[in-house]
């Protein structure tokens, strides 16, 4: 693996954070009395394979909290970038990369506790004529089955306050970002309330562009675990828990069409259990599901699955 200063910095970033997330994981379970800590694997791919590296996957499964919580570390190189890396960069299509984050996907057990992602990740190019091009991208998005208008408006708030500091102007443009990326474009509907999604950043040079995945990452927490802690204990019954499969289905969907990350992972060799990591433990379908006016069950793709400013009113 390339051992420069600056891809060291990051590599020990990103662990540092993999580690910090994951022992934050195991004390939220702890503390609701579960018995189930994080598996942690580490994994190499061989010299001769497409793809040469190493990495830990994290993964929780059968939580009392989470039913299946996975957070992973990659640090990888191979000898063409994957057609997902290239779509606005036709330049450097067939280029040398090296790449390296921190991806997770938390599906909670219960269903009035949303599901999240988070990722923060660099991509450095080796074109065959030209220098090396690197940039960053990552962000975090929310993706609730039932609704609470404060439980958005905090997670959207703290995702504002983690690219602030680089200009006033980011969250508006990530958030905006964030809601175009996570569409199911064959449903005409947002994935869930949304958050900050940014990629190809390289206009803020290596140390801005380092600084800002810091801080995306490192404000996860902040803006996560207080929902969790504030919906764990809700009671629910049998039809929350149907509803939540139902809407697990629409996050399959999205995995596996549309999102550049798992095509990345599968089109350049990666290890495809670490890449899957995301799948929740159970989803369903069913043939043009509908639910009656008024139910939190619609209000959910009529109030919350939609382009909204959540911070409007501050």
């Amino acid at each position: 693996m390339t051992k420069t200063p600056a891809t060291q910095a990051v590599r020990d970033y990103l662990l540092g954070l993999q580690q910090t997330i994951i022992q934050a994981l195991d004390t939220c379970e702890q503390a609701a009395g579960g018995t189930q800590t994080c598996l942690q694997e580490p994994w190499h791919k061989a010299a001769h394979e497409p793809l040469q590296g190493n990495g830990i996957t994290c993964i929780l499964e059968g939580g009392q909290v989470f039913e299946r919580a996975g957070c992973g570390f990659s640090h990888v190189q191979g000898v063409a970038l994957p057609p997902s890396a290239t779509q606005k960069r036709p330049e450097l299509a067939g280029a040398a990369f090296e790449a390296q984050g921190v991806s997770l996907v938390f599906h909670p057990r219960n269903p009035y506790v949303p599901t999240v992602h988070m990722n923060v990740r660099m991509i450095t190019a080796f074109p065959v004529k030209g220098p090396a091009v690197s940039w960053f991208g990552g962000g975090m998005d929310l993706t609730p089955y039932y609704g609470f208008e404060e439980d958005a408006v905090h997670f959207h708030r703290v995702c504002r306050a983690s690219v602030q500091p680089f200009g006033p102007e980011r969250y508006a443009r990530y958030k905006q970002w964030c809601d175009e990326y996570f569409f199911l474009k064959h449903r005409n509907e947002q994935r869930g309330v949304g958050g900050i999604f940014y990629d190809d950043v390289s206009e803020l040079g290596f140390d801005g562009g380092f600084a800002m995945m810091q801080s995306v990452g490192s404000h996860f927490l902040e803006a996560y675990l207080p929902i969790v802690e504030r919906r764990k204990d809700m009671p629910y019954g049998q039809a929350q828990r149907d509803f939540q499969s139902y809407r697990r289905g629409r996050y399959v969907e999205f995995n596996l069409v549309f999102d550049r990350g798992t095509h990345f992972g599968l089109q350049s060799g990666g290890r495809t259990e670490s890449i899957l990591l995301s799948m929740p433990p159970q989803a369903n379908w069913a043939y043009q599901k509908t639910f009656a006016p008024g139910t939190p069950e619609a209000a959910l793709t009529e109030q919350f699955l939609i382009r909204r400013d959540w911070l409007a009113a501050l």
